[in-house]
């Protein structure tokens, strides 16, 4: 195979060639992600668009590596920079897309060390383990979460076997190591439950740039005490609502609190919201049932949006310059498990919801709520979406997702 590909890039151009091996690598390696965002899902395509995405970058030469990977970071996080304007930093977000598109580059550009069809798919598939400036919204095992293959680890392994073999093995049986992909096939899913209780899932459209305007609180206090009262009527046992929707500080808010807990009687209410304690901010989310209330501390925060994941000194400049001088918000040291009539659901805040550590021990139902007004208009809601499903069908659980403007629904 990459004998062939050699002899084809001497009898063209290779500049032209390189460039049409990452292009349409990178187009095959994010067909699924554009797919689902138009609210197209076919298994076979993503199945057969996963193979050749993972087979292209074990074969074509090193040069178009490097053209995939800068094209799939643009193609994933060409949106990361629109959330900087809301922090007063206007004309950035070019610089910032540009750059993680480089950072991606360089990611998959550790394949184009070697020729090796082998040690590529070996760091191929190291690579599935890292994540880059502690971000890890690229995983490789995605590709197939709406396909027939799996998304476990062993299951990229064996596909990655699958599609490298053959490169070793004399023609006649060159096409065995394909066999691999049939025990890579989702034979068992993990059977994921529906909670026994009715809950209403609540979406809202606050743009970003008016959402935390003084003249809009009342207004949107009123709304969501609305929306509590419609939710308590038609017979729900929870109302769950999207991240920071009560744009202050609750704790600093004994009104706001006070009719909480007085419309929890009859319904129990999740709703985000911040939090301040000795001078220390948090990202949290409330839940009201029966009169009293708990609070849940966001535990994984969003690399350079709520922490930089640089050294003190770095941290410090870039606070100061991006930041106005803004510290990162706080954590809290483990998941919250909320019990609502009986039922336990683990809580995730947005960025939380698409990491492992939300996922570890007993779980069965989360209530993930999102704010992605910070990423309008974009793929964000869908990536984040298909990250949320990845960990679900992993794990054998289902998602209560609450978001504003993109995202709301029941995720398996």
């Amino acid at each position: 195979m990459i004998e062939k590909l050699q002899d084809a890039r001497k009898k063209y151009n290779p500049i032209l060639f390189d460039l049409i091996c990452g292009v349409a690598t990178s187009l095959l390696f994010s067909a699924f992600l554009y797919l689902e965002h138009f609210g197209i899902t076919i298994k076979i395509l993503n199945t057969v668009f996963g193979l050749f995405a993972l087979a292209m970058f074990l074969y074509i030469p090193k040069r178009a590596i490097l053209i995939a990977g800068f094209l799939i970071g643009l193609f994933w996080f060409y949106w990361i920079g629109y959330s900087f304007k809301y922090n007063g930093i206007n004309n950035i977000e070019t610089v910032i897309t540009v750059a993680f598109a480089f950072v991606y580059m360089l990611f998959f550009g550790i394949l184009a060390l070697t020729n090796s069809v082998a040690i590529r798919a070996i760091l191929l598939f190291g690579l599935s383990f890292f994540e880059p400036v502690d971000f890890n919204w690229l995983q490789i095992e995605l590709l197939f979460v709406d396909s027939y293959f799996g998304v476990f680890k062993y299951q990229l392994f064996l596909i990655l076997a699958a599609i490298s073999l053959p490169n070793y093995i004399k023609k006649a049986y060159r096409l065995i190591p394909l066999l691999l992909l049939v025990l890579a096939i989702n034979f068992n899913p993990p059977i994921q439950k529906d909670a026994p209780l009715k809950i209403k899932l609540i979406s809202t459209d606050f743009k970003q740039d008016i959402k935390w305007n003084r003249e809009n609180l009342r207004p949107t206090i009123e709304l969501i005490y609305k929306e509590i009262r419609d939710a308590k009527n038609e017979g729900y046992d929870l109302i769950l609502f999207p991240e920071s929707v009560f744009p202050f500080y609750m704790n600093q808010a004994d009104s706001v609190i006070q009719h909480l807990q007085e419309l929890s009687y009859d319904i129990a209410i999740v709703a985000g919201s911040l939090l301040k304690e000795d001078n220390l901010h948090y990202n949290v989310t409330y839940m009201f049932s029966n009169g009293n209330y708990e609070v849940a501390k966001k535990m994984v925060l969003v690399p350079f949006g709520e922490y930089i994941p640089l050294p003190d000194f770095a941290k410090k400049f870039i606070n100061e310059i991006f930041f106005a001088g803004a510290s990162d918000f706080k954590t809290a040291d483990a998941p919250t498990d909320f019990v609502i009539k009986g039922i336990k659901f683990r809580n995730a805040i947005c960025y939380e919801a698409t990491c492992q550590e939300i996922y570890e021990g007993d779980v069965d139902f989360i209530v993930a709520s999102s704010n992605n007004a910070w990423f309008y208009p974009s793929i964000e809601p869908t990536l984040q979406k298909l990250l949320m499903r990845y960990y679900a069908r992993k794990k054998g659980v289902t998602i209560y997702h609450s978001a504003n403007w993109s995202g709301t629904g029941i995720i398996r």
